[in-house]
C-alpha cells in the first residue's frame, strides 16, 4: 500500500533517517471537549525502508477518557511503548537551557471502519484503523468521543491520500490509579515499511478556532540534508531551527534506548518548530531526502494523488508499443491502397 502520509501529526518531533515518510500529531478529541493538549514532541525516523514513530502530548485540564486521531502512511507492523528519554534528549540536543519535554496521548475510533491491529500500553488504547473520512468518524463517535465541527473536512482531507489512521484512546482516571500525574504521558513507538517522508500537521488544527495557536516540534534525522515542502520561511507558520550532522554523541545516546537500536551512525538533524494561527495550519509537511529536491505536493497537501499521478504515468514501453501499432496501422492502410486497381502510391 502506498503511504500518503504519520504519524506523527500536534507538535511534531519527526527523525526520518533516510528519504521516505514521516507521521505527524494527532487531533485530540474528548466526551466533553474539556482536554486542553499543550505542546507536543514528537520523533519519526526513517531507515532502511522503515519509519519509526515515537510521541508524547502532554495535556491539561480534562478528566476519564479522551483520545486523538492520527494519520498514518501505512499499516504498521508494531505499536510498543516508547523509549524511556528520547524525546528529552532530543529536545536537550537542540535547546541548551532546559525546557519541560511534553508528553502524549493519540486518539479515539471509527464506526464502519476496520480494526487492524489493537494494543494496550499503560492507560493508552491503541487502534490501528482502516477507512475513509466517514468511517473513522463514525468509529469515534461510537466509542464516545465527540468530533468538532470540522472534523468531517479534515479527515477526508487524510483519508484521500491514506486510509490509515491510530486512533489512540487515553484514560486520565487510569492514569492517575497508576501514579500517572497531570502533564505525564506514556510514549509510543510505531513501526511503519514505508516509502516516501511525510509529517501531518494539519490534523493539529482540529476542532481549534481559527485564532488559535498552534505550536509543535518536529525532529528530522535523516541520512542527508532533506528538500522540505512547504519551505520552513518563518512567516507561512513553521521555522528551521536547527540544521546540522547529528553528533555522535545523539546518536549513541538514541541507540541506547528501547526500541532505538535501529538508529544509524551517520545522520542530519533537522529541527522544524511548527507556531501557527489554526486557520493557516492547512498543510502537511513533505520531505525529499533523495537528493532529487522535490517533496511531494500530494504528501504537502497541495495537490490531490490523482493529478499528481497524471504527471508520473509517463511509461516509455508502453509509448514505444504505440509508436510500433501506428507504423504498423500506417504500413497497413498503405498496402491496402497500393492493391486497389489503379493505385498509384509511391
Amino acid at each position: 500500500m502506498r503511504r500518503f502520509g504519520i504519524l506523527l501529526p500536534a507538535s511534531v518531533l519527526a527523525l526520518l533517517l533516510a528519504a521516505t515518510p514521516v507521521l505527524a500529531c494527532g487531533g485530540l478529541i474528548g466526551p466533553n471537549g474539556a482536554v486542553n493538549l499543550l505542546r507536543t514532541t514528537t520523533l519519526a525516523g526513517y531507515h532502511d525502508g522503515v519509519e519509526h514513530y515515537v510521541t508524547a502530548f502532554q495535556f491539561a485540564g480534562g478528566g476519564g477518557a479522551f483520545g486523538s486521531i492520527t494519520p498514518l502512511p501505512d499499516i504498521p507492523t508494531s505499536v510498543v511503548k516508547g523509549g524511556d528519554w528520547t524525546l528529552q534528549r532530543l529536545i536537550r540536543e537542540t535547546d541548551p537551557v532546559a525546557r519541560a519535554y511534553d508528553a502524549a496521548v493519540p486518539a479515539a475510533s471509527a464506526v464502519g471502519a476496520e480494526e487492524l491491529m489493537k494494543v494496550k500500553i499503560d492507560a493508552l488504547d491503541l487502534t490501528v484503523l482502516r477507512g475513509g473520512a466517514a468511517d473513522i468518524g463514525a468509529w469515534a463517535k461510537s466509542h464516545g468521543f465527540r468530533l468538532p465541527p470540522d472534523a468531517p473536512e479534515v479527515l477526508d482531507f487524510y483519508a484521500t491520500r491514506s486510509p490509515i489512521f491510530l486512533a489512540a484512546a487515553f484514560d486520565a482516571n487510569a492514569a492517575a490509579a497508576r501514579g500517572q500525574q497531570l502533564g505525564d504521558g506514556t510514549p509510543v513507538h510505531i513501526t511503519i515499511p514505508t516509502d516516501n517522508p511525510w509529517v501531518p500537521l494539519r490534523i493539529l488544527a482540529l476542532g481549534k478556532t481559527g485564532g488559535e495557536q498552534i505550536q509543535a516540534d518536529v525532529y528530522l534525522l535523516t541520512d542527508d540534508t532533506p528538500a522540505l515542502l512547504p519551505k520552513p520561511l518563518g512567516l507561512n507558520g513553521i521555522r528551521l531551527d536547527y540544521s546540522k550532522a547529528a553528533s555522535d554523541s545523539l546518536l549513541t545516546d538514541l541507540r541506547t534506548d528501547r526500541g532505538m537500536e535501529w538508529v544509524p551512525s551517520k545522520g542530519w538533524l533537522t529541527k522544524i518548530a511548527v507556531d501557527a494561527a489554526a486557520a493557516d495550519l492547512t498543510y502537511d509537511l513533505a520531505i525529499d531526502v533523495s537528493g532529487a529536491g522535490a517533496p511531494s505536493r500530494v504528501d504537502a497537501g497541495f495537490a490531490l494523488p490523482s493529478l499528481e499521478a497524471v504527471g508520473q504515468a509517463f511509461d516509455p514501453r508502453r509509448f514505444i508499443l504505440a509508436i510500433g501499432f501506428t507504423l504498423m496501422g500506417i504500413a497497413g492502410i498503405w498496402l491496402v491502397a497500393r492493391s486497389r486497381p489503379g493505385a498509384t502510391l509511391r
